[in-house]
């Protein structure tokens, strides 16, 4: 392990021991924390932060599994009775939770709500509830090639960027070896311009499909447009599997990834000069995509006074500091560690931060996976020139109504 690893690792830990209340109950006891495995040096963080969570709660062992296949081996896990006291929940499954009756309502259990990012909490919030606080997160944003905005002898973006400016970049920026902007054939990677454009998905109350509208039409035509002009492309059209591999091969000129970019460029591009901006506005504004997952608790725990008191150490105040700390791409989630998250990492990266304010949740409800594939391959064919883009609206739409005619 290297010095500066072991020392982020130190001051979690003293962080952490600092302020942990135990809790109250004097028995040995297990409580299992399952999650999927990130990168060696996050594993190694949370590790530290249960490390010091089991030396202030002496009779509490946390058993941390972190891995690989975690959605499969966690719903088999609940489905035999057997699943975890805690456990990670990406925000795209907790409807999918909820509906299954796993997860444990907060209610009174987390340590100062008020301090997490309302924006989070309203992510984890269905019908008034909220079920669990959030892990971290990371916002979507524009990355740039400077090399490539120097050459082409254009301004970087800034934070007063409009579908406009996008569009005139790409254009300039677009080459015989380099594409203007990538864009993954994901609803997620859409969803922020339909945003922009004031659309929506569902109505507020997620009782009618509201998909096949003007504004969300005005999105699909503008990025629709930059295919059909040749200046926008999928990343497999540019020999990379995602939007930050093509950022790294330089084969586009600009991306729309989280910050997760942020470590993968810096351990996989170094020599790749790359510069980060926030989102353009359309017509309606700002609006970016929030992902993020929560520690939930599981309903059935048999613990859930030692559950909640680890889910709060990892949540609070003291623990979000852990988080930016570390200096990992994912942000912590109270607005308090930002500024620590961007002495970490860099204040280059305050758009990811900026985010926050204005991130819309990734969170269809429960069976809308059909709804997502439509739109995925209706946009694919839109892109080749096989459909238009009312043709893909109205085929996602239609099996939407489907998706809710049967719930």
């Amino acid at each position: 392990m290297s010095k500066k690893r072991l020392l982020a690792l130190v001051m979690i830990t003293a962080l952490l021991l600092g302020s942990l209340s135990a809790v109250t109950a004097q028995d040995d006891v297990t409580i299992q924390l399952m999650g999927w495995s990130s990168s060696p040096a996050e594993n190694d963080a949370l590790q530290a932060q249960v490390d010091a969570f089991e030396a202030a709660n002496p009779n509490v062992t946390v058993d941390l599994q972190l891995i690989p296949e975690y959605e499969t081996t966690v719903q088999a896990a609940f489905a035999s009775g057997d699943g975890p006291d805690v456990f990670y929940v990406d925000s795209s499954r907790l409807p999918d939770y909820v509906d299954a009756g796993v997860i444990a309502p907060a209610e009174d259990n987390l340590e100062a709500p008020e301090g997490f990012y309302p924006a989070l909490l309203d992510i984890f919030t269905i019908d008034g509830t909220l079920y669990c606080p959030p892990k971290d997160f990371s916002t979507m944003t524009l990355q740039y090639n400077i090399d490539a905005f120097d050459a082409a002898g254009l301004e970087y973006p800034t934070a007063d960027w409009t579908w406009e400016d996008l569009r005139a970049a790409a254009e300039a920026l677009t080459t015989d070896d380099m594409v203007g902007l990538v864009v993954p054939p994901n609803l997620e990677r859409v969803l922020p311009f339909m945003y922009q454009a004031g659309g929506s998905v569902l109505n507020e109350d997620n009782s009618e499909v509201t998909f096949n509208s003007e504004e969300n039409l005005a999105a699909m035509e503008f990025i629709l447009g930059m295919f059909e002009d040749g200046i926008a492309a999928f990343p497999a059209d540019v020999d990379a599997g995602w939007g930050g591999e093509a950022l790294g091969k330089e084969t586009v000129a600009m991306a729309m990834e989280g910050n997760w970019v942020i470590q993968f460029m810096q351990d996989t591009y170094p020599d790749v000069n790359w510069g980060v901006a926030e989102m353009p506005a359309g017509s309606a504004g700002e609006a970016t995509m929030a992902f993020t997952v929560c520690y939930g608790v599981s309903a059935n725990t048999e613990h859930p006074e030692e559950a909640w008191s680890l889910v709060n150490s990892l949540t609070n105040e003291e623990g979000a500091a852990a988080v930016a700390a570390a200096g990992f791409g994912v942000m912590p989630t109270r607005e308090s560690a930002a500024e620590a998250w961007l002495a970490a990492r860099g204040e280059e990266f305050q758009p990811f931060v900026a985010g926050a304010d204005y991130s819309h949740r990734w969170q269809l409800p429960v069976g809308f996976a059909e709804f997502t594939d439509a739109f995925n391959n209706a946009f694919r064919e839109a892109a080749a020139g096989n459909l238009t883009a009312e043709e893909v609206l109205e085929d996602a739409s239609e099996v939407g109504e489907e998706v809710l005619s049967r719930s």
